[in-house]
């Protein structure tokens, strides 16, 4: 009777070790498949330029005699913008709380254009943004427009805030990357890898994001934004 209330005992004792892994393992993996997913969101895409077609901007120029469809292409996959008339191409929906990743080129010489962030409407050729500066060799300068203000202008006669590192910038025909980090009322700028500039207390913080014509050729390609609202976090 001993001997078969021990092997009971211990079968009871198996069943009930074997469920308690069951259960463990059971809950490691629904953790793994959890923390895979949050890690998904985290490194969502949206693409802002899907390679094929320019649908998803909205445009506005100077020139409003222009047809904007012979200032702003797209072949091979690339952006082409002629500079002429000013102007830019501005996405139809508003983001805040982002990272946007550009690249750039100048096709035949380095000159002028720009990467707005929090741009508001109505539209004006000027209109209320932090633009992140493209100028050759001044890539990676904050210009507040139209009202848009920051810490870091303490000068305010002056609407630039210049950048803080040398000119990270590639030469005329070699591709360059911007990534614009915009949380809160925070921006902060990288030009191919080096931090340049960093604004403050941005008295906006949501807005469409545009590319500019402003002058001469420029191209752009790779145009995206990666989440980082709260449920991305």
């Amino acid at each position: 009777m001993r001997t078969r209330t021990i092997l009971t005992t211990a079968i009871l004792l198996v069943a009930l070790t074997t469920a308690s892994f069951s259960a463990s393992a059971q809950s490691k993996q629904k953790n793994t498949k959890s923390q895979k997913a949050k890690r998904g969101a985290k490194t969502e895409n949206i693409q802002l330029f899907n390679g094929k077609d320019l649908n998803n901007w909205v445009f506005h120029l100077k020139d409003e005699s222009v047809d904007p469809r012979k200032v702003f292409t797209v072949r091979d996959g690339v952006i082409h913008i002629t500079g002429d008339p000013f102007g830019y191409m501005r996405t139809k929906e508003m983001y805040s709380d982002y990272k946007l990743h550009v690249e750039w080129r100048w096709p035949v010489e380095a000159t002028n254009s720009g990467v707005f962030v929090h741009g508001q409407t109505p539209d004006a050729i000027w209109l209320k943004c932090i633009e992140c500066q493209l100028k050759a060799g001044s890539a990676g300068d904050f210009v507040c427009m139209n009202g848009a203000d920051m810490n870091e202008r303490t000068d305010k006669s002056k609407l630039s805030v210049a950048k803080m590192a040398e000119s990270s910038e590639k030469p005329v025909g070699e591709w360059n990357s911007m990534e614009v980090i915009c949380k809160a009322n925070t921006i902060e700028v990288f030009v191919n890898g080096v931090m340049q500039n960093k604004g403050t207390s941005v008295n906006v913080n949501i807005g469409h994001i545009c590319l500019q014509s402003e002058g001469k050729a420029i191209e752009f390609r790779n145009v995206f934004i990666t989440s980082l609202n709260k449920s991305g976090n």
